[in-house]
């Protein structure tokens, strides 16, 4: 179906719809009158959101591990909103990287950063025609860990980082061109990154136990108390709502009260402090 063929706010992109904030983001702009093309890596996860949503939320496949799956998104995209393009652009999606990173592979490290830095790169860049078309926005999706990283992610918190830094020089890339370029940042967060962060520390290499068996069983006990306490996801679609709609959005938005105490804590407190800080967090 056409954009045009319906009122609406018009068309929107997330990546990294399958579970969790992404999930959540694409149901919420799909209620609020958004035609919504949430990105997914496999069929039967487009399938799972399509029965929870209207009929103008629409799967597609989008492998950030791929740039012939972006492609091809893009031509499926570009076919149907036609000269209207895009009112928003939600680069979303990740993977977490737990471990020590005297035993990260180079494999894994560049997978890690092929997805959660390389890869929304990729869909910025084949995708910002269509936004400049409709007059669009970006809002990428980040994490309190690029800001106050914690021991043991550091593949992740450098990938989260960079895409702060790319957040913001994307903004003022783009300033005159009157497109807004937002950044949200979530702070604990009920999603199974949590349930993926403690499998990947059920699968580490003697090694690695040996090296750093006890900082790890911290790590696991803490991965389970935050995915408890965490705010619902549908807490972070609500602001990247905000970010999309709102007449003057704002460059960042902290999501969660963690994340928003953390930040004044990386503003203000010392490095030292800041280390004994994180490391009680956790718990080593």
């Amino acid at each position: 179906m056409a954009v045009d063929d319906m009122t609406n706010r018009g068309a929107v992109l997330i990546t990294g719809t399958s579970t969790g904030i992404g999930k959540a983001t694409a149901l919420c702009l799909d209620k609020m009158g958004f035609v919504v093309f949430a990105g997914v890596r496999r069929q039967r996860d487009g399938e799972a959101l399509r029965r929870e949503s209207s009929e103008y939320l629409t799967p597609v496949i989008v492998d950030l591990n791929e740039t012939e799956s972006i492609d091809r998104a893009f031509e499926t995209i570009s076919e149907s909103v036609g000269e209207e393009g895009l009112s928003g652009l939600v680069n979303n999606a990740g993977i977490p990287l737990e471990g020590p990173l005297e035993f990260f592979s180079l494999d894994e490290v560049r997978k890690g950063l092929e997805v959660n830095l390389v890869g929304h790169i990729t869909v910025i860049q084949r995708f910002l025609p269509l936004i400049r078309k409709g007059r669009g926005r970006i809002v990428n999706v980040g994490s309190i860990g690029g800001i106050m990283p914690v021991p043991f992610g550091a593949p992740y918190n450098a990938s989260k980082a960079a895409l702060h830094a790319l957040t913001t020089t994307l903004r003022r890339e783009l300033l005159p061109s009157g497109i807004h370029v937002s950044l949200v940042v979530p702070g604990s967060i009920k999603t199974e990154i949590w349930k993926k962060i403690d499998e990947q520390t059920d699968h580490l290499s003697q090694e690695v136990l040996e090296g750093y068996g006890r900082e790890m069983d911290a790590l696991r006990r803490a991965a389970e108390k935050t995915g408890g306490r965490g705010i619902p996801p549908e807490a972070v679609g609500d602001v990247v709502a905000k970010a999309l709609t709102k007449n003057r959005p704002r460059a960042c938005y902290f999501v969660g009260l963690d994340a928003k105490l953390q930040r004044i804590a990386a503003m203000f407190l010392p490095d030292r402090i800041q280390d004994r800080f994180v490391s009680r967090m956790i718990g080593i």
